[in-house]
């Protein structure tokens, strides 16, 4: 599961666009930036960075369980080893590291009214593991943001240990310049949003998937056969469904 330790630096300059190494697939930059410079003001990914920043900033000083506690949503869930699964009753069972995992989005794609919100990105654990994590995020009644599901494994297998850089900064997950921005189209007029694309019907328990409330935003999770965690979300932008990012969680046996 993704376990954090260790600190994020509190601050680290920010690009909402699209970046020129291999990331999620989106629209091309200009249409990016232009959606971004008109998007409602509700609807920013920079929102979702900044809560990201913040959640990895309580890990650090606070405590990882203890910042786990402080940002879930009532009934948030995390996909563990064996499926999702209610996060309160577990996390009060937890006793927070010495350390935190310290961790970084690369991605974020939020519904065109704001209130939903999914984050891919990546993390390393005091050991010195790396991998993936996907978070998603609920806009609550005050305005904060709160995670309602958050999963994340080792890369399978692990990179080759990274080579110390001679006066490095506190970023030691891997060099990231920009954030993936991607804000969802609003309806236009009294035109109705045509539901996304179908999905093959999974078995109960081991699959779900759901639509923001103004059904411009869908995320979904599965626990495949083999183990294997599985996300994805997907965004309406300019009358088409695109995927925004996709994330196989691979099993490791030490979950």
């Amino acid at each position: 599961m993704r376990l954090f330790a260790c600190a994020l630096i509190a601050a680290f300059p920010l690009a909402l666009a699209a970046c020129a190494s291999p990331r999620p697939k989106g629209p091309p930059v200009a249409v990016i930036n232009r959606v971004l410079a008109g998007a409602p003001g509700a609807a920013q990914p920079s929102t979702i960075v900044a809560a990201e920043i913040a959640f990895a900033r309580a890990a650090r000083e606070q405590g990882q369980w203890t910042a786990f506690r402080q940002f879930a949503a009532p009934g948030a869930l995390l996909h563990g080893a064996n499926g999702p699964f209610p996060i309160e009753p577990w996390l009060a069972t937890q006793t927070d590291p010495p350390q935190a995992v310290q961790w970084e989005p690369r991605a974020v794609v939020i519904s065109c009214d704001g209130a939903l919100a999914v984050s891919q990105g990546r993390y390393r654990d005091p050991d010195g593991k790396v991998g993936n994590f996907v978070t998603v995020w609920e806009r609550q009644g005050n305005g904060e943001y709160r995670y309602v599901f958050d999963a994340g494994g080792d890369d399978v297998p692990q990179p080759p240990p990274r080579k110390p850089v001679e006066g490095e900064g506190g970023i030691v997950v891997t060099a990231m310049d920009a954030v993936l921005g991607m804000v969802a189209s609003c309806p236009r007029g009294g035109d109705a949003i045509p539901p996304p694309p179908a999905i093959p019907v999974g078995e109960d328990g081991k699959t779900d998937a759901r639509l923001s409330r103004d059904g411009t935003l869908r995320w979904r999770w599965e626990h495949r056969t083999d183990g294997t965690r599985y996300a994805k979300a997907e965004y309406f932008f300019e009358g088409r469904w695109l995927t925004a990012f996709e994330q196989s969680l691979l099993p490791t046996g030490a979950e």
